[in-house]
């Protein structure tokens, strides 16, 4: 993991990059999927000034592997580092593709207070939502890699059932959100400290 979450900090962001369904390979920083993540963390760190920690998890594998959910098990393990590095700070989840399944699947955790899902690989897999955590679902309309009408969907669900859910379309965008990189970077920032430090 990347990054420290200072006990000082008054809120903590955890940003997860993307993989695939099936894969035992090791994740290397060098992957595209992981350096997709760094301009949100360098806009996230600049956006809290000072106040926010922003962490970046590596995954030990690329892959989600079936039952074994093995990302999954690799943010619980981040999670619970950050409650004891910084207990009772608030944690936003920010991750893209995978990392928005990730983070979507663990918004019912202790300490999480917001989720980011961006382009997110979204399953049937989703779980209910505590009522007080603020949820972004971005995803782009010409995505052939993620399918944007679940994301739509899950973003129906949630609000029918309460949540405050926040469901961004970004017309012409593409799984890699590289069309308008700057308005991912600034939507994600914004409400990550807007919901951890008012």
């Amino acid at each position: 993991m990347h990054g420290r979450a200072d006990p000082g900090c008054d809120g903590v962001a955890l940003v997860l990059h993307g993989g695939r369904e099936h894969s035992r390979e090791e994740v290397s920083g060098r992957q595209l999927a992981v350096l997709r993540m760094l301009p949100f963390a360098w806009s996230l760190r600049h956006g809290g000034s000072g106040r926010l920690a922003v962490l970046r998890l590596t995954y030990r594998l690329r892959g989600w592997n079936g039952a074994a959910e093995d990302p999954v098990q690799d943010a619980r393990w981040a999670l619970e580092h950050i409650r004891r590095a910084a207990p009772g700070r608030p944690v936003a989840l920010v991750g893209h593709s995978m990392g928005g399944r990730v983070a979507l699947r663990l918004a019912s955790e202790p300490a999480v207070a917001a989720v980011a899902a961006l382009a997110p690989w979204v399953e049937d897999d989703v779980r209910r939502l505590r009522p007080t955590v603020p949820v972004l679902l971005m995803h782009g309309t010409q995505d052939r890699t993620t399918d944007p009408r679940r994301t739509a969907a899950v973003a129906a669900r949630w609000t029918h059932e309460g949540a405050q859910v926040t469901h961004l379309r970004v017309a012409g965008e593409k799984h890699a959100m590289m069309r308008r990189p700057g308005y991912w970077h600034r939507t994600v920032t914004d409400f990550v400290t807007g919901a951890l430090l008012r």
